[in-house]
């Protein structure tokens, strides 16, 4: 079964991290404060810049954030690989919501970092544009994506890719 919304609140996300968000598979997200968005404003399978699907999320900043009280104290910045951990888990989410059955792995990718976010920033929205998209014999997807911070583009990734492992046993 696939998920059918194209839009998803913090407490949806909470739910799929548990597996039980109604219709979805064996994936998961991770749970705060690994989950590294506040919401998912948009998927859908025919749209982004390849026409073959498109997530769109939020993450609200806050000075207070965890990552800010220890990366760096003092100059108060968002590691760059937390931003890249959440392309991968909109990919992965984008792999469950298609329906595709497994569990979420990175397999890698290239980031290229053009600013930051830090401590100042209101706002990180977070697009990944899938190129591919595998059922068999290993669910995969293959994106691109961006990460802005109050507008402005932060990160530009190519070549992510996220598989879905076999889930051993049937169990969520």
């Amino acid at each position: 079964m696939t998920l059918s919304a194209n839009s998803f609140s913090y407490e949806e996300l909470l739910a799929h991290g548990r597996g039980t968000l109604p219709g979805q598979g064996d994936a998961r997200l991770p749970a705060p404060p690994m989950l590294m968005f506040d919401r998912i404003t948009h998927i859908d399978s025919t749209g982004g810049a390849y026409s073959r699907g498109v997530v769109t999320a939020e993450l609200d900043l806050h000075p207070d954030l965890w990552f800010y009280q220890c990366h760096f104290i003092g100059d108060p910045v968002m590691p760059g690989c937390l931003g890249l951990d959440a392309l991968w888990q909109m990919i992965g989410f984008f792999l469950s919501w298609s329906g595709s059955p497994g569990k979420g792995r990175a397999l890698g990718g290239e980031i290229k970092f053009t600013g930051q976010a830090t401590a100042d920033k209101k706002l990180l929205q977070y697009q990944v544009d899938i190129r591919r998209q595998m059922r068999s014999p290993l669910p995969f997807g293959l994106a691109s994506g961006t990460v802005t911070a109050d507008g402005e583009v932060i990160y530009v990734a190519e070549n992510l890719r996220v598989g879905l492992i076999p889930v051993s046993g049937g169990t969520k």
